[in-house]
């Protein structure tokens, strides 16, 4: 264990993640061309090719509001973290998907065209200075390619070679590339489309990917950070036996407060390793577990199990009308703090 790079190698859980998803995006393709012929528009018929475009393009669409939402929902509720950890296979696994929808519309489209078909496809609509009738390609291909860096980086070797800040800022382009797609979509199937069902789905995905950024967003806002008196945490009750809950101490940092039966202690959210969140792992074998690669910390100094010698920040706490309160100020790694013990907490 060292903050080197260390090579991760695949468990029994990375193989059912992947598994799932493949399985999942397999039936999801099946089911929309099955379904998607009868609900075809008959007025004008829709080729196999159009319904596989169409197919793995939503589907693209779909799996990238669901990686979306993941983050939130793990910070809202600790039992979507299982979900969290591989999210990056996810991040692949739809990339893969938007490139095989790419595939199908160059194929289907520009298959004939007197240039390349990459060329043809970015010359054919050049109105860029009108609302209705943008060129949505362009959208798509900058979501495509800002989807492929995410995937190119995505392996544990990027993030240690970049760091965590840089690899986490590279990441938040996720963002955007979203924004592209919703745009993309917006633009391009809804100006054409008959039936409300993907309408819905779509306004859904995309309205639910803001309700819960905003939600986990004022849930954090209930730990104001403060530089000058100490931070109102949480109740005891509100920290599930071996978990933590990660408060806000300002725009920088992060505390996870652990809980081992009735005892609590307070250390950085950030793992020595490689930057991971330690709030959201849990205890293994009496100690901090990161639930990225697995380093491990004792919750009362912050330091790893010899023969290691990896150590974190430790924060006193206080109890005050059954409420945790956090000093903002950091010990230094490695200093020992006696553990709050809270008698007859249950975990609400």
């Amino acid at each position: 264990m060292s903050v080197s790079y260390v090579p991760v190698q695949w468990n029994p859980n990375k193989w059912k993640y992947d598994a799932v998803l493949i399985a999942l995006v397999v039936v999801y393709i099946i089911v929309f061309l099955r379904l998607g012929t009868p609900a075809a528009d008959f007025t004008r018929p829709v080729d196999g090719a159009i319904l596989r475009i169409r197919a793995f393009g939503s589907c693209a669409f779909l799996m990238l509001t669901v990686i979306l939402a993941i983050g939130p929902l793990a910070r809202l509720d600790k039992r979507f973290a299982p979900i969290l950890y591989n999210r990056r296979h996810f991040g692949v696994m739809t990339t893969a998907v938007a490139f095989t929808h790419a595939m199908y519309v160059l194929g289907w489209y520009f298959a004939y065209a007197p240039i390349p078909r990459l060329e043809a496809l970015l010359v054919s609509n050049t109105s860029f200075g009108q609302f209705l009738g943008f060129p949505i390609e362009a959208l798509g291909i900058a979501a495509l390619l800002i989807l492929s860096v995410l995937a190119a980086t995505s392996h544990d070797f990027w993030l240690s070679f970049l760091s965590a800040p840089v690899w986490k800022s590279l990441h938040l382009m996720i963002y955007p590339a979203y924004v592209f797609v919703v745009a993309h979509v917006a633009l391009g199937y809804f100006q054409d489309a008959k039936s409300p069902v993907f309408a819905l789905i779509f306004t859904g995905g995309a309205l639910t990917v803001a309700g819960l950024h905003l939600a986990s967003w004022f849930k954090e806002r209930r730990f104001s950070p403060s530089t000058e008196k100490w931070v109102k945490a949480c109740k005891p009750s509100e920290i599930p036996d071996k978990r933590a809950v990660i408060v806000t101490i300002s725009q920088q940092e992060r505390v996870a407060i652990f809980r081992t039966g009735n005892s609590f202690s307070a250390v950085s959210n950030t793992c020595a390793h490689q930057g991971g969140p330690l709030g959201e792992g849990k205890i293994v074998y009496g100690h901090v577990t990161c639930p990225w690669h697995g380093f491990s910390y004792k919750a009362r100094n912050g330091c790893s199990p010899a023969p290691f010698t990896e150590k974190i920040p430790t924060y006193n706490m206080s109890l005050e009308n059954g409420v945790l309160f956090i000093d903002p100020k950091a010990n230094q790694p490695g200093t020992d703090v006696e553990p709050i013990i809270v008698e007859g907490v249950v975990h609400g």
